[in-house]
């Protein structure tokens, strides 16, 4: 077994253990066991497990991005110091005081991508899971924590007459169902990427943040990911495609909800919040910590000023003597 093998190896046994468990809870309940929506649905409740576990890490994930935002400014400013310096020494400084800076707001330009890098290794585990099952088939072995009744049961299984362990360019094509759902598969899976990321720069990114060099980064990966993953579809198995569009879309509702409640300070998803806030009568809250911001209390009061006609306080009668 070679190194990626290795390391992968608990990984397939993990994924495969997962599915298992709620494959056989879903029989256990009534349904098929060789069917194809069983395996489905275990494929979905391989998804909520890995992605329940991995709230924590969204969480750093979330205050990483919104650190690295509040630090353009900074960030600019240090570009400008060190701006047309191009000798090692000043090349040096400008990384030190840079690092220096992440560390000091608990930051870092990799944040962002930890959830990602995290689940790839699952999602290697998956596709191999996946793909060697025709092969632990023949071989009459199991895969992982799947026995081989259990391979050849998944082996059996289809959804819209597409076996989940085809792929479009392995053997697939020949099949329309295959090519269909797969087709169908890609789209979502790609769309569904490509609206979260759309979301989170369309509405919750401060101006700073917009015209930073940060910015043309991620919307270069806006369009790149999406392109990726797209491509590289035509590779993955009907089950590797159910997973990845399902974790897409939980990623998807999951920024929606941060969007909406916890928004980044300074972006349009903050004003809008600030403004739905005043419109109830509400103080202000701090995005961060979601306690009172009494400093924020004014700019939502002017939101809402700017929407409609301001109320002029009557003047009182004094009283006559």
């Amino acid at each position: 077994m070679d190194i990626f093998g290795t390391i992968i190896a608990p990984f397939k046994w993990l994924v495969s253990f997962i599915m298992v468990a709620f494959h056989d809870g879903l029989s256990s309940i009534g349904m098929p066991a060789a069917n194809g929506w069983t395996w489905t649905l275990a494929i979905i409740g391989l998804v909520l497990v890995i992605r329940a576990a991995l709230i924590p890490v969204f969480v750093k994930q979330i205050k990483a991005q919104r650190g690295m935002q509040l630090l353009q400014p900074d960030l600019k400013k240090l570009q400008e110091k060190y701006k047309g310096k191009t000798d090692q020494l000043s090349r040096q400084a400008m990384a030190q005081e840079q690092m220096a800076m992440y560390k000091k707001h608990g930051t870092n330009p990799f944040s962002a991508c930890l959830p990602m890098l995290i689940q790839m290794p699952f999602f290697f585990a998956l596709f191999q899971v996946l793909s060697g099952i025709s092969q632990a088939k023949d071989q009459g072995a199991g895969i992982g924590a799947m026995s081989h009744e259990q391979v050849v049961e998944f082996d059996a299984s289809s959804i819209f007459g597409a076996p989940l362990s085809a792929a479009l360019l392995h053997g697939g094509a020949g099949n329309v169902a295959v090519v269909v759902l797969s087709i169908v598969m890609i789209l979502a899976m790609t769309a569904s990427q490509f609206i979260t990321q759309k979301q989170i720069m369309a509405k919750n990114m401060s101006e700073e943040a917009m015209a930073s060099p940060f910015m043309r980064q991620q919307k270069m990966m806006l369009y790149i990911l999406p392109l990726v993953f797209g491509v590289g579809g035509i590779n993955f198995p009907i089950g590797v495609l159910i997973y990845w569009t399902t974790t897409n879309l939980w990623t998807m509702g999951q920024q929606f909800f941060v969007i909406r409640r916890m928004p980044t300070p300074g972006s349009p998803a903050a004003r809008a919040l600030a403004e739905r806030r005043a419109a109830k009568g509400l103080p202000a809250l701090s995005v961060l910590s979601g306690k009172r911001d009494e400093a924020s209390d004014a700019a939502a009061a002017a939101a809402v000023e700017i929407k409609g006609q301001r109320v002029q306080p009557q003047r009182k009668n004094r009283k006559k003597k």
